[in-house]
């Protein structure tokens, strides 16, 4: 009787892809799996860029996006398991992003000026 081997090693991503509407990771053992990218709002807030600089956790168990303080794991990602955060926790990221971008579009005083403020 022919079985199939059952499977103990645990699936590890090798690429991420990050299109406007999907995730889609490929795994080290052949398979793919793309889930809507709705499932994670932080990956659907962020700009492609931000999308496109990822980092494997460990050896491939999940997957990192700095800029987007977003991890998911391939396991949720077999289970078909969206993100479990909490609203509370999204607005907070979301205020935060805010922020930080008014940082970098405001005009910052010239030295010239600072000198005459202080005179």
């Amino acid at each position: 009787m022919n079985t199939s081997i059952s499977a103990t090693e645990t699936p590890t991503a090798k690429t991420v892809k990050v299109t406007a509407n999907a995730l889609i990771v490929e795994l080290r053992d052949g398979r793919t799996v793309s889930v809507p990218i709705s499932w994670y709002p932080r990956l659907a807030q962020g700009t492609a860029s931000e999308r496109r600089r990822w980092e494997l956790i460990g050896p491939g168990i999940g997957i990192h996006w700095p800029e987007l303080d977003e991890d998911i794991s391939v396991e949720a990602l077999l289970f078909g398991l969206a993100s479990n955060e909490s609203p509370a926790s999204l607005r907070r990221w979301r205020a935060f992003r805010r922020r930080s971008a008014n940082k970098r579009i405001e005009p910052t005083r010239s030295r010239s000026k600072k000198r005459a403020a202080h005179s």
